[in-house]
Order: structure tokens, then sequence, then C-alpha cells
């Protein structure tokens, strides 16, 4: 199953408004589970998926506002101060994985706050199911905040990075 086939699957659960979904394919497992967290309107989708000879651990949920974020984890992620993020446009993760400003460790950022990005420059990576998958840039613009931390696990939906589209 490829990163796109999992966003389908992904969509038609929401779409269907199903609770629970898991699949067993081609040598691994995948489970999907929508929660409802109290105060948030649309259910968070959580999506994890392993090998069948690995033992299977659902991911947790978590819901993010604007400026604050409910964790049920010891997981830090930067969040944006309480600055107007009227005229920013959010890069939102497409998968749940783990969040790569670089493409190995001793590489230098894709990109930093402040640096001007063009549509379709590469932001960052997400691995997910030990796939490197290019997260890029929809919009031209300013990077004006950095979201998340190297290395954290990231959520369907989590916003990444704040950008200023260039007008």
């Amino acid at each position: 199953m490829n990163l796109k086939e999992i966003k389908e699957l992904i969509d038609l659960i929401t779409e269907k408004s199903l609770a629970e979904f898991e699949m067993e394919k081609a040598g691994f497992k995948i489970k999907i589970v929508r929660t409802q967290i109290s105060g948030s309107s649309p259910a968070s989708v959580v999506a994890a998926a392993a090998p069948n000879y690995l033992p299977h651990q659902p991911v947790e949920a978590t819901h993010l506002s604007p400026t604050v974020k409910e964790t049920r984890d010891a997981n830090p992620t930067v969040t944006a101060p309480t600055e107007s993020r009227e005229g920013l446009t959010a890069v939102k993760s497409p998968i749940v994985g783990t969040f790569y400003r670089a493409s190995d460790p001793n590489a230098s950022p894709f990109v930093k706050e402040g640096d001007k990005v063009a549509k379709g420059q590469t932001l960052c990576i997400i691995e997910a199911m030990k796939l490197m998958n290019e997260i890029e840039a929809e919009t031209e613009g300013e990077i004006v905040r950095i979201l998340v931390e190297n290395g954290r696990p990231v959520e369907f939906g989590q916003e990444l990075f704040l950008i200023r589209p260039r007008v």
C-alpha cells in the first residue's frame, strides 16, 4: 500500500464516519481509529501501521488549535506564540509519521524561519512505514514559523509550517 492509497483510505473512512477500521494486506497491518476529543468539532484521525511480525500499537490522537496543543504523551512540539495568523498559510501533514527537517542528521535543514520558498520546493520529510515522503510548498512565500521539532512524531492534518504567501 502506498502513501496515496493510505490517504484515500483515511479520507473514505472520515467521509463514511466510521469509528474504527483495520486491514491486513501484503505484509503489513493498518488500523485507523477516529476519536472525538472534548471541545473539538471535527474528529481526529489516527493511523498506525506495522509489519505482521511486530506487535501492533496504535498511535494516540491529538487535537491542535492554532496556539494550543492538547496531548496525551510527553513528546514536546513547538507551537506558534499568540501572534496573528492572518494572511498566513499552514502547511499540514498529509500522513502520520516522523518529521525531519533535513535529508540526514548531518545535512542542513531544507528550510529555516525567514527563508523564501518556491512552489514545489521541499520543506521537510515525513517518514512513514520506512518510506521517506518529501513535503513540498504549495505556495510561494516566506517561512514564518516551523511548528514541529526535528525527529518528532506528527499526526495527519497537523500543522508543520506557517508560510506568508507572496502577493
